[in-house]
């Protein structure tokens, strides 16, 4: 909470223990995935993977860490989806579909497990040369009707070798129908990196995907997308992958200026957050973290002049957007909480439920 209001996150991904990693592992070596065992049988108890059993009780555990890391960063709900690096684009088709099924199940599992903490998005079977996303509306759909998930994330390059149109183009139109049908919004997050001209830099993988995390959000702003598709929500991961140098002209857009496109917080370089925020502005900001992930950092004394939030990890970012002098207290409630429900209506589930309880 957040003096009276829930703090939604935008912004999370499955956890789960390493025995649901080796379930790809397993395919990459034998060149064969079967169906997931969530869809078998009794749906989730003794499921196998690579010699090792991936328990309900294996799964509370990774859950309930989660959640108590959450938890400890005043995060009332959490909207979680796949994990990028795992995304995998690339791998041959009838591996990704079986890996795709397998992640959103352990998505919902996770929902399952703590129905008051999080909201599952699901992960799709992006391929890049196909002609377009319709491969990928029945797993979409399944998730939806069947488990109540509330979006879906999308990669702006599935398969890391930018063979991907522009994210304004009729390839990705088949999700954008049915997430305008749905009521639902798209997540971007940027997933894979195999360009070589980058393969020597450290963290290459970050590279690559805020390259085109960015690409993404401009495309986006600058086109008409949202005249073809005008109830379409769509939030975009890491403040929009990077900012913009100019300022509003005749001939540069500056921002983007419209209420179709959302960027998240999760930024965890002090200044580049409060400077996203002033950019995109407030109204176009949500509340995300990726806790626990990549945040895992302990701030320390040389990173910031204000020395703020010392010996908390950097996906702490309650106390970072609270002391932001520039914004005001309705600012704050709009970011962390009022944001957030109108990218994710579906957080307003979780309120009616606990209103009940």
């Amino acid at each position: 909470m957040f003096k009276g209001t829930q703090v939604l996150d935008v912004h999370g991904h499955v956890s789960g223990p390493p025995v649901v990693n080796s379930w790809i592992d397993m395919g990459f070596a034998s060149g064969h995935i079967g169906q997931s065992p969530y869809r078998i049988g009794d749906g989730k108890s003794g499921i196998r993977a690579d010699g090792g059993t991936l328990s309900d009780e294996a799964m509370m555990t990774a859950n309930q860490r989660h959640a108590d890391w959450m938890t400890d960063r005043n995060i009332d709900v959490q909207v979680i989806g796949p994990r990028p690096f795992r995304m995998m684009g690339w791998m041959p088709r009838h591996l990704l579909q079986r890996w795709c099924e397998f992640t959103n199940d352990t998505i919902n599992h996770q929902t399952q497990n703590f129905p008051d903490r999080f909201l599952s998005t699901t992960m799709l079977p992006q391929i890049a040369e196909a002609p377009d996303l319709s491969n990928c509306v029945p797993e979409f759909e399944f998730n939806l009707k069947e488990r109540g998930f509330v979006g879906t994330y999308l990669s702006p390059d599935p398969d890391g070798r930018h063979n991907s149109p522009g994210m304004n183009e009729a390839y990705w139109h088949p999700v954008y129908e049915k997430c305008q049908e749905y009521d639902v919004p798209v997540f971007i997050h940027g997933t894979n990196c195999l360009d070589p001209r980058i393969a020597h830099i450290p963290g290459n993988y970050q590279v690559g995907f805020v390259v085109e995390t960015f690409l993404a959000a401009r495309i986006l702003a600058y086109s008409d997308l949202f005249e073809k598709f005008p109830k379409l929500r769509i939030c975009i991961a890491h403040g929009g992958g990077a900012l913009d140098r100019f300022v509003s002209s005749s001939n540069h857009k500056g921002n983007y200026q419209g209420e179709n496109l959302w960027f998240d917080t999760c930024l965890y370089d002090i200044d580049y957050l409060a400077l996203s925020i002033k950019q995109w502005g407030v109204a176009q900001t949500a509340f995300g973290t990726e806790a626990p992930g990549s945040g895992g950092a302990i701030r320390q004394a040389e990173d910031h002049p204000s020395q703020l939030n010392l010996g908390r990890t950097s996906d702490d970012l309650l106390p970072i957007i609270d002391a932001n002098a520039a914004l005001s207290e309705a600012d704050k409630i709009a970011i962390i909480h009022d944001n957030p429900l109108k990218v994710f209506p579906q957080f307003s589930r979780i309120k009616a439920a606990q209103a009940a309880g």
